[in-house]
């Protein structure tokens, strides 16, 4: 679908290729992909540049337990794609280590399969990776992998508009639109967009829920009961326990730099015809883990609460608990940080987990009935077969927010402020994880951020919130890294939200290059009968 053209570089030199299309898309999350569908079904040439080798970020990276809140507001190609889920489970074929009676129908606020719908919200990893990569072969989409945005000088401005993206590797792509379609936002920066990162305080949206929350617990991540951090119980002049931080806490409501935590989606097994036992990774040091050896010690016994089911006797492993897969704190520099340092800090997240894992199943400190039923669990042969079993995808909860012509925010998603220009919905709770862990007054331990408020009812997500200032930038579209406070976007966060927030940016973007106009001066109605067509849902009707 794309177009090769060739071009002098302006200094002279020995010419170069330029690959053109409509529309450039940066990234290999869900969203690029639907994204790219939407373009081509529109009848316009895409291109996504993918910094990833393998499509669909975290829905295809261990998260098949969709975060699905008020599934009715799921259309357009978000709903095919869940659909096509349904399509592969609704074959004996796709049940290779159980029988699809055996499974059970238990998913997150919905059953996992909707006959009536035909619709299936619950996964393996390997098969959403197969049903985007259906998606692109089956709408012809060229997508060129581990390309890397050069974000110094890769990307040239001129008139206010994005001219071309170059990456590392020397290629260079030019477009009449982009999409920055990253966890990241790494186009949308490099091209000047404002952005935020970290907590806003409360006073600067008037919000409730954001900024700091100290001894607020809505997900039940915290201590309990008092446990000391320090290295000999009680005594400070001994040290702190690794991953506790000295730091004081700030007062309730203050803005700060720290962002949820992050971990990985681990997709584990307890077949074992199809497991990989968990092994002692590089510079395994089990101190590092003896607070969870105190918590467990006080009584804590909900090791595998969070080891929520998918087919095939797989889970999808989520955070569960004051210590456990999310790397509290250790993410502060992630969102602005060199390819490099993402990498050290992708690499330090990983180790800590695995650590994790091997502790529970190893370690004497560790109850012995946890102890035995970790042993049976371990990472299956079958799910990323290039990367051990392991997960080619960190779960970046919140890395840059945009700041762009409407921030969306608590109001927004809680309905005490109308939304207009509505590209998609949205009815997750808003959904923070932790973003510390200090030492109180009293000279305990504590997790601090762990935030869970639910909506009344589904939300409209403003077109406004997907598009810069104009004066910023006019043919930039950014569908994750969208402009919203942190609490609004613990909410928005959702992969089923990226995939109708991809699909509504592809639109416009097609609607801006048939009207030739920004994308701030689109009109809104052109755009509204566009996304009608597509099946998106925009309004919540009971």
């Amino acid at each position: 679908m794309a177009v090769l053209t060739v071009s002098a570089c302006s200094s002279g030199e020995e010419k170069k290729n330029v690959q053109q299309a409509d529309v450039v898309i940066y990234g290999g999350t869900s969203a690029a992909v639907t994204a790219a569908v939407e373009v081509v079904r529109s009848g316009k040439t895409v291109l996504i540049v993918s910094p990833d080798k393998h499509l669909g970020g975290l829905s295809s990276g261990g998260l098949g337990y969709t975060d699905t809140g008020n599934k009715s507001v799921i259309g357009g190609l978000a709903r095919e794609f869940y659909q096509r889920i349904y399509n592969h489970y609704d074959s004996p074929e796709a049940w290779q280590w159980q029988k699809k009676e055996e499974y059970g129908n238990k998913g997150q606020g919905t059953k996992a399969m909707d006959g009536a719908e035909r619709t299936m919200w619950i996964f393996e990893p390997h098969v959403a990776e197969k049903v985007f990569e259906d998606f692109v072969g089956e709408n012809k989409i060229e997508v060129l992998r581990d390309e890397w945005l050069d974000r110094e000088k890769g990307v040239v401005m001129k008139d206010g508009r994005i001219e071309s993206i170059t990456t590392l590797s020397g290629k260079t792509f030019s477009a009449k639109m982009f999409i920055d379609a990253t966890y990241e936002g790494d186009l949308m920066a490099a091209a000047g967009v404002s952005y935020h990162v970290g907590r806003e305080a409360n006073s600067v949206y008037g919000e409730t829920w954001n900024g700091v929350q100290p001894e607020v617990f809505q997900h039940g991540h915290h201590f309990k009961k008092n446990i000391s951090p320090y290295v000999v119980e009680g005594d400070p002049s001994s040290g702190l326990l690794a991953y506790v931080s000295d730091e004081p806490i700030a007062e309730k409501g203050a803005g700060d730099n720290k962002i949820q935590a992050y971990c990985f989606r681990m997709c584990l097994s307890a077949n074992p015809d199809n497991r990989i036992p968990f092994a002692k990774p590089a510079g395994y040091d089990s101190p590092k883990y003896e607070l969870l050896a105190r918590v467990y010690r006080a009584g804590w016994d909900e090791t595998f609460q969070k080891y929520d089911p998918i087919p095939n006797k797989k889970t999808d492993t989520n955070n569960h608990g004051p210590f456990s897969t999310d790397f509290i704190g250790q993410n502060y520099d992630y969102p602005d940080a060199s390819y490099e340092r993402r990498k050290e800090i992708i690499k330090e997240h990983e180790l800590y987990q695995k650590g994790l894992m091997y502790f529970l199943a190893n370690d004497p400190s560790v109850p012995a009935d946890v102890h035995q039923e970790m042993q049976r669990w371990g990472l299956p042969k079958d799910e990323f077969k290039d990367n051990g079993g392991w997960p080619h995808q960190i779960y970046v909860r919140e890395a840059r927010r945009m700041v762009g012509e409407e921030v969306m925010t608590e109001g927004h998603t809680l309905g005490s402020i109308p939304v207009k220009n509505s590209v998609g919905m949205g009815s997750y709770s808003l959904d923070a994880h932790n973003a510390q862990r200090y030492i109180k007054a009293d000279g305990y331990v504590q997790n601090e951020g762990d935030i869970g408020v639910h909506p009344k009812q589904p939300y409209s997500i403003s077109y406004q919130s997907l598009i810069p200032k104009k004066a910023e930038c006019q043919n930039l579209l950014v569908p994750v890294c969208m402009s919203s406070s942190h609490i609004a976007f613990g909410s928005i966060r959702m992969e089923p939200v990226f995939m109708i927030l991809g699909q509504s940016a592809a639109a416009a973007a097609v609607l801006s290059i048939d009207e030739g106009v920004a994308v701030q001066d689109l009109p809104y109605e052109r755009l509204e009968a566009q996304l009608k067509k597509g099946k998106q849902r925009l309004v919540y009707e009971p």
